[in-house]
Order: C-alpha cells, then sequence, then structure tokens
C-alpha cells in the first residue's frame, strides 16, 4: 500500500520466492507482504505450466495469463516480456516466473518503490518491493539453495530468511504458500497439493509454517517407515499427558504407553482427521519428534507427530 489517499490503489510492499522441484514437478510460489490476505492477489500455479507471482500495484491478468502463455510453451523470459510489453503500467509492476520447462524469468519496474529488486538460480526467482533492503532477497536467495528439505520447506525458508535479513519496511500482515504438482490434490483428483494462507497476523510467516505443519501431517501421504517405535518412557508419560490436556484421557501419565493410551491417540488422531497415517506410525512419529516439538497440549503433539513424519519422504 503507499500513502494515505483513499484514491489510490494499494500497492502490496511484498517479497515472494518462485520455484520448482525438477524431481517431483511440484513448482510454487511463498510470498509474505504487508498487505491483508495477500494470497488471494499475488500467487498462481498450474502444475502443467508453472507458477508466477505478481507484485507491487499488482496486475492480477498476468496469473492466468502468463500461465496459459507458459502452457502454449512459451519459455519464462518470452512470458515476462509478452505480459510487460502490453502493460501500460508495467513500470510500476513486478513479476517472478518459473516454467515447468526449468525456465526462470523475472522483472522488476523502474518505478517500483524501493528497494525493489530480483535473483534468479535454477530453478527459482526471488522479488521483493518496498523492502529494508538488498539483503533481503540475497537471504532469500541464499536459504532456498542452501535447505535440503522438500519444496515446501525450502520456500518457508527463504520467507523466513528473508524477513529476518530485513524483509518488507512497512512490516508484516499476511503470508501465502501454494504449491501444484500432478495429480497432488485431495484424493488426487486436482494439481493443488499445498494451499495455505495468512491473511492479517502479526507474525504471519511463524503461522503460516505452524498451519503447514498441520496441513502436511493432515493431508499429505508420507512413504512407510521401514521400523516403528513404541512410546515409552518420559516420553510416553509426556504423550499421555498431552492426550489428557487436549481431552483425551487415558488414565493417570505413566511410563509405559498402553491400550488405554493408544484409545486416546486414536480418537485423537481421528478427532484431526489424521487418517493418512496408521496408529502404529503415528506413534513412532511421536517417540522420534517429541524432543523437537514446541509448545503445550495439542501444539505439541501435532508439531511432534510433524518433526517424527519428517524423515519420510512425502508420496
Amino acid at each position: 500500500m503507499t500513502g494515505s489517499d483513499s484514491a489510490t490503489p494499494p500497492r502490496p510492499s511484498t517479497f515472494s520466492i518462485v520455484a520448482r522441484d525438477p524431481e517431483t514437478d511440484a513448482v510454487g510460489v511463498a510470498v509474505q507482504s504487508k498487505f491483508v490476505s495477500v494470497g488471494s492477489v499475488v500467487p498462481f500455479a498450474s502444475a502443467d505450466a508453472g507458477a508466477v507471482a505478481t507484485q507491487s500495484f499488482a496486475n492480477v491478468a498476468y496469473g492466468p495469463e502468463g500461465l496459459d502463455l507458459l502452457r502454449a510453451g512459451e519459455s519464462a523470459e518470452a512470458v515476462v516480456e509478452r505480459l510487460t510489453e502490453d502493460d501500460p503500467e508495467s513500470a510500476q509492476r513486478q513479476v517472478g516466473v518459473v516454467g515447468q520447462d526449468g525456465s526462470v524469468a523475472a522483472f522488476t519496474g523502474a518505478e517500483c518503490f524501493e528497494h525493489a529488486g530480483d535473483r534468479q538460480g535454477d530453478t527459482y526467482t526471488v522479488q521483493g518491493n518496498i523492502l529494508e533492503n538488498a539483503d533481503t532477497l540475497d537471504a532469500m536467495a541464499a536459504a532456498y539453495e542452501s535447505t535440503e528439505d522438500g519444496l515446501p520447506e525450502k520456500l518457508l525458508a527463504a520467507l523466513h530468511a528473508g524477513n529476518e535479513a530485513g524483509g518488507d519496511r512497512r512490516g508484516e500482515q499476511g503470508a501465502a504458500l501454494y504449491v501444484v504438482k500432478p495429480e497432488g490434490g485431495y484424493d488426487g483428483r486436482n494439481d493443488r497439493w499445498i494451499d495455505v494462507r495468512v491473511d492479517d497476523h502479526d507474525a504471519p510467516i511463524d503461522e503460516l509454517e505452524r498451519v503447514f505443519k498441520l496441513y502436511d501431517v493432515t493431508l499429505l501421504e508420507r512413504e512407510d517407515p521401514e521400523e516403528v517405535r513404541e512410546l515409552s518412557g518420559e516420553t510416553a508419560r509426556a504423550v499421555a499427558e498431552a492426550l489428557g490436556e487436549s481431552g483425551f484421557d487415558a488414565g493417570e501419565p505413566s511410563r509405559s504407553f498402553g491400550e488405554a493410551e493408544r484409545d486416546a491417540l486414536d480418537a485423537f488422531c481421528g478427532m484431526n482427521n489424521f487418517e493418512n497415517h496408521d496408529l502404529a506410525v503415528v506413534e513412532d512419529a511421536l517417540a522420534r519428534g517429541w524432543n523437537d516439538a514446541a509448545g503445550d497440549g495439542e501444539q505439541r503433539l501435532v508439531d511432534a507427530i510433524w518433526h517424527g513424519l519428517s524423515r519420510l519422504d512425502r508420496k
């Protein structure tokens, strides 16, 4: 947003990353902005085309038009050129494009508010405007390249790094993570693999990561583990206590995890729609992830399950 004149269209002060995972054909966008519901404006993606981030007095037509051009066989460079050359207000725009063909390109108009710029790597582009500094973009690129986890974790790492390096000089408000891949959606019926948004929050990237972890545990499938652990000792007692705090009482918590505790855990999983994982796999995840988890009660249970599952590849 710019200025206080109510006649001036809102201009999100924004940083984003658009990227592709060549191993899974997943492609997506992560974004943070001092702008409410930024996820409704910036990210566009389609598994058969690529992904687009449109920002800085965003022309939202860049999203569907850019995807159509990618789908028709145009490279990311050609798409950026086509979109901006036909736009009389392109000097105020910023756009990043990654194609499923591996092409990467971005554009930062000369009239974008400082600091504004973009950086490209082999599989990604980062871009931002109204930033505290150029370090924001450099930090995003470095974090993306150095993070060894899957595409969603790499995108979130880039957002965190950019924010910590300076970020949006107007502050924080909204964030979004949108990733598509072939048959990646619910029940394999579409390509919407990951779609989480934070519309208005004091710490939107932290909240986006929390919501993503819940989404991951609930909706995304993992490969089966070769072996599973049972809960025991202090971890078993702590898990039973957390289940009781969450309304799933298994009796007095102890250092053993027996039938009553597993019934409580099964009820917890059913209430939270964790049907993608067998009960033994959830127990194994809690045993492995409890010490790395944060929070209390239900929040720690979910975080521990996410940490424990993270060693398994996503399907």
